[in-house]
């Protein structure tokens, strides 16, 4: 009887283990066996997790896998409504939002089709405004939706890099984006994330930049043990930052995906975490803040630094000692932990030892200008102005400009505004003198990144202005050259009678396309551009009648130049 008991209390240990080591970081419980999963194919997988990195954002749903084909059945989750209804040239594509009544929206993007009474809401929008792209809300009694019903066809449109559908769940009220995986929406995962490398960063009191001392040393292991590849003490002073490189997967796909929650041990106590749980949109350009960005824009090394940079606001952040940032000066042996999971709570450790040497710090020396993160900043000379306004930096900034000569084409200097390798939050202002009268061509003139091409502007008191959100070096063109239309099967005369669209491709040398807008019989027509072909096409409907008919297209650039297309066809 004893040792029966003695198992059972071993099994709830075990259990009660098991349960622990699984919980997640989060600030809140949400609705579990609420929402269904969008998709009817089974196993659940994806391709995208939540709060992945990606280019300048978090990745902000999950995206479900369609077997590398469209056109399966996407499913309400809960009752609700279609709340917005949404058609862009990149992003989502084709997506629609359901809001539902207990205080959460769904949003299923990347769509081939919306069903018949969405896709005549959309078409009524699309010539009404005479626009593809349509953004647009509905009131709750339009389109009622129940749970199981079909809402959309899957597919790949907008800035998709394969057939999938991102799925995500919004609290109605703030719109920030949440972990769905947290409402019990879970995908088959039993592997541990995966540690490659580990960053270490000598702060030493000075804002984080590309000239921050920095090492990177790489790890070994498996099966969530992970060690430095070289075993070593390492011998640290002074302030300093930790990094790391770190992806997951889950056990239905070979994509690597991105961590749930990163937490950073000094002797056992926790002193920064980070945890993909919910975020508002606003913040999401924040994730250059996290990653070593001068690592990324040299390297693409994606280093998650495990220090908070103290211009970063972030909801990913829940809990830090000293923003991350330990101090070693005690001539005593640490122990640094790394502790990694996903959302499954499989876990991954690397466990480092700190020996700490006394450390006298030095002040910083400005070689520029100093700007501040948390003030407005501005520097000015009589040909270039740059002002950041507060939010914009994530640390101070040691500011540095020059100039050089006037290139080919040009009509000012070439401004070297410090470096692409320090980020901006959203923008900053540019402005910047002509050194070449512009007479007549005044509103012809933008300013141009000799990495990024065109940024825009317009001109007003002597100067072009614009607003960029990257450092760099930037000058004046002037753009007088109309967009060019290229046919790809139609020309005057043509018997369009088999044709299914009319097609083209567009190409701009500067400032870029504005508009296009094509017109049968002077009559509006709805032109579709595809994100990945490029191809801008009106496709044929039934009130084309037999018989002759006239096509027109009219593009318009960003500096109002303008280029026509006509030609008589046959149907």
């Amino acid at each position: 009887m004893v040792k029966k008991r003695i198992i059972i209390f071993c099994i709830l240990l075990i259990s009660i283990y098991t349960n622990l080591s699984a919980q997640t970081i989060q600030s809140r419980a949400y609705p579990q066996n609420y929402f269904r999963y969008p998709l009817d194919l089974l196993p659940h997988t994806t391709a995208g997790s939540f709060g992945e990195l990606r280019p300048a954002h978090f990745h902000s749903g999950l995206d479900f896998k369609t077997n590398q084909r469209i056109g399966y059945p996407v499913y309400a989750v809960n009752d609700g409504y279609i709340s917005r209804v949404r058609v862009q040239y990149g992003g989502f594509g084709r997506v629609i939002y359901i809001t539902h009544p207990n205080g959460y929206t769904t949003v299923y993007g990347h769509l081939s089709a919306f069903t018949p009474a969405v896709a005549t809401l959309v078409k009524a929008y699309q010539y009404e405004h005479q626009t593809f792209e349509a953004d647009f809300k509905l009131q709750p009694t339009q389109v009622p939706v129940c749970k199981d019903d079909v809402v959309a066809i899957s597919g790949n449109a907008g800035a998709s890099a394969g057939p999938h559908v991102h799925f995500e769940i919004r609290d109605t009220q703030t719109e920030e984006t949440i972990n769905p995986q947290l409402f019990g929406l879970t995908i088959p995962d039993q592997v541990p994330p995966t540690i490659t490398s580990i960053g270490i960063y000598h702060l030493n009191g000075n804002p984080f930049s590309e000239k921050t001392p920095r090492d990177f040393m790489a790890v070994t292991g498996a099966a969530g043990n992970y060690h430095l590849a070289k075993p070593q003490v390492l011998h640290l002073s002074g302030n300093i930052g930790f990094g790391i490189n770190t992806t997951d997967m889950n056990s239905t796909s070979a994509n690597h995906n991105g961590i749930y929650s990163l937490e950073l041990k000094l002797d056992g106590k926790t002193v920064y975490t980070f945890a993909v749980e919910r975020f508002a949109f606003d913040q999401t350009h924040a994730i250059n803040a996290y990653i070593d960005f001068p690592a990324y824009e040299q390297s693409r090394r994606w280093m998650q630094k495990c220090f908070i940079m103290p211009g970063s606001h972030i909801s990913l952040y829940p809990q830090s000692v000293n923003r991350g940032i330990i101090t070693f000066n005690d001539n005593a042996l640490h122990h640094v932990e790394y502790v990694v999971k996903d959302v499954a709570g499989n876990t991954s450790s690397l466990k480092l030892k700190v020996q700490a040497s006394p450390f006298t710090a030095t002040a910083n020396k400005i070689a520029g200008t100093l700007f501040h993160y948390d003030k407005k900043s501005e520097f000015s000379t009589d040909k270039v102005k740059v002002t950041v306004m507060p939010g914009n930096l994530y640390d101070d900034l040691d500011f540095i400009y020059s100039n050089s000569a006037k290139p080919v084409g040009g009509y000012s200097s070439i401004h070297h505004i410090h470096n692409r390798l320090t980020p901006i939050h959203e923008n900053y202002d540019l402005w910047i003198k002509p050194e070449v009268d512009l007479g007549k061509y005044a509103d012809k003139a933008v300013i141009v990144s000799t990495t990024m091409g065109c940024v825009g502007g317009y001109y007003q008191d002597g100067w072009v202005k614009t607003q960029t959100s990257t450092f760099g070096d930037y000058f004046i063109k002037i753009d007088t050259i109309p967009p060019v239309i290229h046919p790809l099967n139609i020309q005057n005369g043509s018997s369009m009678k088999l044709a299914h669209s009319i097609n083209f491709r567009m190409s701009d040398n500067l400032s870029g396309i504005k508009s296009y807008s094509g017109t049968i019989d002077n009559k509006w027509v709805l032109m579709e551009l595809d994100y990945k072909t490029k191809i801008l096409s009106y496709t044929f409907s039934g009130d084309i009648a037999p018989g002759k008919h006239t096509f027109k297209l009219t593009l318009v650039d960003n500096k109002n130049n303008f280029a026509d297309f006509t030609a008589d066809f046959y149907r």
